[in-house]
């Protein structure tokens, strides 16, 4: 009996952490860090999986690996709900929505054998109205997340400037190198472990598991498809095509935003025509959950090989990285938590978590809201129903975006 409901346990977690991520794959728009306030939402402040501190944690281990940054948050999220299965789950539910919108794009232009891109839908003013609602709604999740995350994080003095230091630093990096964002979680680790002694860390159970004998294996795993298959696999091949999508999740920081432009030039117009890329590109701005994702899109119209076996292909590439690199770190991770200074380290990096999500709400989000009156009135009204009235995020998002269409369907046709 007890092996029974062990059993029905495991298949409550998993399920729950399917449909909440599933969900949120169907409403998290508005590119990573606005991902990050939605996670916050649902699994801080609504389910209580864990605590602010450890999503922080959570969110600068992500942040200083390279790939996508809310996916890998979201895959260490299910593992620490419901172990590995828990992890891949995660993963599944938040891809699938845009994956297969964006995968369906591409087999459609592929059909079609056109280069149109999605310029003339994007030109209706009810559909940029809904992105401008969408865009409104982001900015006041991750505001919402921002004053939340400072509240509980930046306790101190020294938090406060830890804080202060990412967000001007995150600033700077994020105009003049995005690849480059980890450096304000880096600046805020070191100060909070040199400054800050702290008290040692609670005796518990770890952040996440993953054993060392897992952990190597994932990291050898890991190094040998970097280095190996571009070396024997076929690049007109599904192998290459795996290849090149491995290569781009491996080797780009700074979430989707930056690897767009690097997958443009990973992929080249041999295989991607350029009018065709920005289609997609454009396509994979209006969508929820990662922009990753677009890596679906490329593989549905890629001239070799094409077709959804391609997307697939394509899509596991990018994101086959994620997992092989949190199964490695993991371990190391919680070897490091166990030093003398570790406390004040993690404060440090929970302190310049809420800078670094600071300066991204400033410049690119509030810098373009900033722009638009109607889109500056949704997000007050949003921002209200989340912080106030304590609505889920996603009828907010559909509200806003619903807002935003009938606003300037209505302006147009005055």
């Amino acid at each position: 009996m007890p092996r029974a409901n062990d059993d029905h346990r495991s298949v409550a977690l998993w399920l729950e952490v399917f449909v909440r991520f599933l969900r949120l794959g169907c409403t998290s728009f508005g590119g990573p860090v606005a991902h990050l306030g939605y996670f916050r939402r649902e699994f801080v402040e609504r389910a209580r999986w864990l605590d602010d501190a450890a999503f922080a944690e959570i969110v600068a281990l992500c942040s200083v690996l390279p790939g996508p940054t809310s996916s890998q948050v979201g895959i260490c999220l299910g593992m620490r709900r419901a172990g590995g299965l828990g992890s891949f789950l995660a993963w599944l539910a938040f891809t699938t929505p845009s994956a297969l919108l964006l995968g369906a794009f591409g087999l459609g232009l592929r059909a079609a054998a056109s280069g149109a891109g999605p310029e003339s839908l994007a030109e209706q003013p009810a559909f940029g109205g809904a992105l401008e609602g969408l865009a409104a709604a982001a900015a006041a999740v991750v505001l919402v997340a921002v004053v939340q995350l400072g509240r509980n994080l930046v306790r101190s003095r020294l938090e406060a400037a830890i804080a202060a230091g990412a967000f001007l630093i995150a600033l700077g990096v994020d105009r003049y190198a995005p690849s480059f964002q980890w450096l304000a979680l880096l600046g805020g680790g070191v100060a909070g472990g040199v400054f800050d002694r702290g008290v040692p860390l609670p005796a518990g159970a770890p952040l996440l598991k993953v054993s060392r004998r897992t952990g190597m294996i994932a990291g050898g795993t890991f190094v040998a498809l970097l280095a190996l298959l571009p070396i024997v696999a076929d690049p007109n091949g599904y192998l290459g095509l795996f290849a090149t999508f491995f290569r781009a999740g491996s080797l780009v920081f700074g979430g989707g935003h930056v690897v767009l432009p690097f997958l443009q030039s990973l992929v080249g117009p041999g295989r991607v025509p350029e009018r065709v890329f920005f289609a997609g590109y454009g396509a994979a701005q209006a969508v929820p959950g990662p922009l990753f994702t677009f890596a679906a899109f490329l593989g549905a119209v890629d001239r070799p090989l094409g077709g959804a076996l391609a997307a697939l292909v394509a899509l596991l590439g990018i994101f086959a990285p994620s997992f092989l690199l949190i199964a490695a770190v993991v371990p190391l991770w919680s070897a490091l938590r166990q030093l003398p200074r570790a406390s004040g380290t993690l404060a440090g990096l929970g302190a310049a978590v809420v800078g670094l999500l600071a300066a991204v709400f400033v410049d690119p989000i509030a810098t373009t809201l900033a722009r638009d009156p109607a889109g500056i009135a949704i997000a007050l009204v949003a921002l209200a129903l989340l912080a106030w009235a304590r609505l889920p995020a996603w009828p907010v998002v559909f509200l806003c975006a619903l807002s935003g269409a009938m606003f300037r369907a209505f302006v147009h046709a005055v």
